[in-house]
């Protein structure tokens, strides 16, 4: 087993991803002891049964105490209040991350709070399931998935610590400025997921079509849907108010982008909608051959993943 990257590691949070980040750690031998905090004693009680926390504390002050490693996994919107707490109890050269999928909100909100001394590095674990709590998390999860880190002005020799933790765990790793990353992740997270959450919205209200048959054809795309728009809605809610202007450009375009489809349709040019099909098709091949899914028919989930 190689040797802790890690000493002593907190997890602020104790969802999917952080019990995730336990698990993998616990299993690669990447963290001496992992302690946490949730604001739930039933959360609590199930990352001790579950193994991935050695020590599990009521407030996050006392998780962090001599933490070389913070890893901020609670919502977007409540990151400066929680940096705020621990933020006098971090120890002289300790590391703050996070695993939001916001950047320069958190940077905002949490910067001003970090102590000189400490390290914060923002991060992004492109990761995850529909399944939310810490009974959801496995230590595959990061495995061939992106982890996208924020340098700032931090300490290569600490970038290259954490980096070193992700590339333990399984994740690719790489580096990029907080209103880049806000940008990308709009395009391939954030408004797919509000589309998602639309299009059942839409189905929800369609009192033409019953809930039984809405279930019993759901093996078409409207299954995809459903699969996106069950993820947690504090922590969506919490996206789309911190990364509005990234979120409502790509609206706007993928509205143009609607608008252009729907003229095709009403004008019966069969010619541009095939070629505008097999355009974003060579995307979806790109993305399997990148290896961040795979063509069978089980939406390239890890044969990890718990069910639901």
């Amino acid at each position: 087993m190689t040797a802790p990257i890690y000493d002593r590691v907190a997890l602020i949070g104790l969802g999917l991803i952080a019990s995730s980040m336990g698990h993998a750690m616990k299993a690669g031998g990447l963290a001496g002891t992992i302690t946490g905090h949730a604001k739930t004693p039933a959360t609590r009680a199930a990352a001790l049964e579950l193994g991935f926390c050695d020590a599990v504390f009521e407030t996050a002050a006392e998780a962090v105490k001599d933490a070389d490693l913070v890893v901020l996994a609670v919502p977007v919107g409540v990151m400066g209040e929680v940096a705020a707490e621990i933020a006098p109890h971090l120890k002289a050269g300790a590391t703050v991350t996070d695993v939001g999928s916001v950047k320069q909100a958190v940077i905002d909100a949490v910067a001003p709070h970090i102590p000189k001394g400490v390290n914060f590095i923002p991060g992004h674990p492109l990761a995850g399931t529909e399944h939310s709590g810490p009974r959801s998390g496995f230590a595959e999860l990061f495995r061939n998935r992106w982890c996208l880190l924020i340098p700032g002005d931090a300490p290569p020799e600490g970038v290259a610590r954490l980096r070193s933790l992700w590339e333990a765990m399984g994740a690719n790793v790489d580096e990029m400025d907080a209103v880049h990353h806000d940008l990308v992740l709009a395009v391939v997270s954030h408004t797919p997921h509000l589309i998602a959450y639309t299009m059942v919205g839409v189905a929800d209200h369609m009192r033409r079509v019953s809930e039984n048959e809405v279930i019993k054809y759901s093996a078409s795309g409207f299954r995809d849907f459903t699969r996106i728009a069950a993820s947690d809605p504090t922590m969506w809610r919490d996206v789309f108010l911190t990364n509005k202007e990234a979120t409502l450009d790509i609206l706007g375009r993928f509205t143009e982008e609607l608008f252009m489809l729907q003229r095709a349709i009403r004008m019966g040019d069969g010619q541009q909608l095939f070629d505008y099909f097999t355009r974003t098709r060579a995307i979806r091949r790109g993305i399997i051959e990148a290896g961040q899914d795979t063509a069978a028919p089980d939406f390239g989930r890890s044969k990890a993943e718990p069910a639901a």
